[in-house]
């Protein structure tokens, strides 16, 4: 927002509010709505934007859709035309979830059985998974990991030994918050571990695969901004990311002893040594 030229607290004003589980989207809305705001932005999982819909019925409404599809939920007639005050990013999760079992096949082929952290809010993700899992010749083993804080030691000691190599987390905004926790216990654990957005490599990850997160947040603030000009949120496109990036820590490689295939690195938007 500042590159845009906005100044916080005198041509732009920011209100936010952390909620710890998804239970707190509500409430954390209607704060948000007695604020008065302009404009809401909503991340995360639909349940986000279902609470600043019930709250925030005619204000301007900016969606990250991290975890669902807008369309296949209604909230959306169309990504080309979207209704209602709902505009925004779409970045296709359900999707990657199953690219992303394709990539960790095809960096280690003789992957037989996986471990799958998912949550609530990923649950789909974790469904499209197991619909390309027996193509790929691949057992998984799905962990829900309930409410949170998470306990991931009681989820894989819950999960048959020869699951346990290998952890594949979906993406959920909780896991992000948990990255350096998830990356420490998957080297404790010595096991080959597949992310979804780099910031969990950087932590310690393995491998992830997705759209960036810092493109995605900045896409944000352009749609704020044309938004806050006097734009309507149906003349704005929902986008979609168009650049996936493959990131794989190398130093984490080294630590659990295993190599990755040239043609894998070759792929790799970044790798970290």
């Amino acid at each position: 927002m500042a590159e845009l030229g906005y100044q916080q607290g005198q041509n732009f004003t920011f209100e936010h509010l952390y909620v710890p589980t998804v239970e707190g989207y509500e409430s954390g809305y209607r704060q948000l709505a007695a604020r008065d705001v302009d404009i809401v932005v909503t991340s995360g999982s639909d349940i986000s934007l279902k609470s600043a819909l019930a709250n925030s019925k005619t204000k301007p409404i900016v969606m990250v859709a991290l975890d669902y599809d807008p369309v296949a939920l209604g909230f959306v007639t169309s990504l080309a035309r979207p209704t209602g005050n709902i505009t925004g990013l779409f970045s296709q999760q359900i999707e990657l979830a199953a690219k992303r079992l394709e990539l960790l096949k095809s960096a280690f082929p003789d992957t037989q059985a996986v471990t799958v952290f998912f949550d609530r809010t990923s649950l789909d993700q974790w469904k499209a998974a197991q619909s390309v899992a027996a193509t790929l010749g691949v057992r998984l083993a799905g962990t829900d990991l309930g409410d949170p804080p998470f306990n991931y030691d009681k989820a894989l000691s819950q999960t048959a030994p020869e699951y346990r190599g290998t952890i594949f987390v979906m993406a959920s905004g909780i896991f992000l918050r948990d990255r350096e926790r998830l990356a420490d216990f998957a080297l404790r654990n010595r096991a080959v571990s597949m992310f979804w957005s780099r910031e969990q490599v950087d932590a310690g990850g393995l491998l992830s695969y997705g759209p960036s997160l810092t493109v995605i947040y900045r896409r944000v603030a352009d749609y704020v901004d044309r938004l806050g000009r006097g734009a309507k949120p149906a003349e704005l496109p929902i986008e979609q990311p168009t650049k996936f990036e493959l990131v794989i820590n190398l130093r984490t490689a080294k630590t659990l002893g295993i190599t990755i295939p040239a043609n894998l690195l070759v792929q790799a938007e970044e790798v970290i040594e």
